[in-house]
């Protein structure tokens, strides 16, 4: 099973999403290139939009903000895999290990971002608060997963949990690029240092319990006990 797939989708639905897919990924690629080579004050949302070879309109359907385009490019395609990640594990893995281990897999490469990238993000307050919600994203995609492997459970249930993982996770990475850093040769950046895989991991580990009890009787109405 791969969440987010709509069964019947037609071809002419395919190519819509794949155009808008196509655009937003050039939004997003060219809101991290121009805000590198300028600084990220420095640049427009008609900027990146001619950048992308769209309006500036166009570009207000996809981001409501320059610095959400700019995050974006970093963080794409995140909750997807996060979710897919769940869904494909073996049905013998609990489901707190499930959802852990997909988590902190999505952050385990984070902190291989490119050093100019992550100066960018730590030295902006406004991109480290987009940053940091980014994580939100994963709040439905991931409730989609934990149902998919324990069909029958309460949605109120799953999305309280699935709200809970990401809360967790948005700690760990606010910590993460509030921690003490390196300094490099320009006067007064720090680049977050420690691992950010290791802070997303212990903030979800007690969180282990609650996800492995969706797989007992008494997580699902009307199961015999």
């Amino acid at each position: 099973m791969i969440c987010g797939r709509v069964p019947g989708m037609t071809g002419a639905t395919s190519l819509r999403e794949r155009k808008k897919r196509a655009t937003r990924e050039a939004l997003q690629a060219a809101a991290l290139r121009l805000a590198l080579e300028r600084g990220p004050r420095n640049v427009r949302v008609e900027d990146i939009a001619e950048a992308a070879g769209v309006s500036p309109r166009t570009y207000n359907n996809y981001f409501s903000s320059r610095e959400q385009a700019i995050v974006a490019a970093i963080a794409a395609d995140r909750a997807a895999q996060v979710a897919s990640a769940v869904v494909a594990r073996p049905a013998g893995v609990g489901l707190g290990d499930a959802v852990i281990d997909a988590v902190v897999a999505a952050y385990t490469d984070a902190g291989a971002q490119p050093r100019d990238t992550l100066l960018m993000i730590a030295t902006s307050p406004a991109l480290r608060a987009c940053y940091v919600d980014t994580v939100t994203a994963m709040e439905e995609p991931l409730a989609e997963a934990i149902t998919a492997r324990c069909p029958g459970v309460e949605p109120l249930t799953v999305r309280a949990l699935s709200a809970g993982v990401v809360a967790a996770a948005r700690v760990a990475l606010a910590q993460w690029l509030q921690s003490p850093g390196t300094t490099p040769s320009m006067p007064g950046f720090v680049v977050p240092s420690g691992s950010l895989p290791h802070l997303v991991r212990a903030a979800l580990t007690a969180l282990a319990p609650a996800l492995d009890a969706l797989t007992t009787p008494d997580a699902r109405p009307g199961e015999e006990r």
